[in-house]
């Protein structure tokens, strides 16, 4: 609670204010001093809140703007589907002309025939 100080220095700390003060005046000092204290350790518990809830405000604040970001609609490149038409002036490239297999050139192909119907 009082970091460095050890229960020697405290002893020492209260002789000298019992000296000071006298045995009359030393109960009513701490009470002020403890109502100090717990006003000082009330304050700071509160800013330390307050700093929490702004943090995780504005956290929920960049998360609204992440969801937004992603939820419009990026614009299209030009040919992707759905995208308008390229211009006139744009030249299109011809499609690659298919290959042929070269299985199906080298065996000459079968005629496929319909299974007959078997009469009634």
């Amino acid at each position: 609670m009082f970091g460095s100080i050890g229960f020697p220095e405290l002893i020492l700390i209260f002789v000298i204010a019992l000296l000071l003060f006298g045995p009359r005046k030393l109960p009513e000092i701490g009470r002020s001093v403890g109502r100090a204290l717990g006003e000082f350790r009330r304050a700071s518990n509160d800013l330390k809140r307050t700093i929490e809830e702004e943090v995780a405000t504005e956290d929920l604040r960049q998360v609204g703007r992440d969801m937004r970001e992603a939820m419009t609609v990026p614009p299209q490149a030009p040919g992707a589907p759905g995208a308008a038409p390229a211009a006139a002036s744009e030249p299109v490239a011809p499609a690659p002309a298919p290959v042929p297999d070269a299985s199906a050139a080298a065996a000459p192909a079968e005629p496929v025939q319909a299974p007959e119907a078997e009469p009634k």
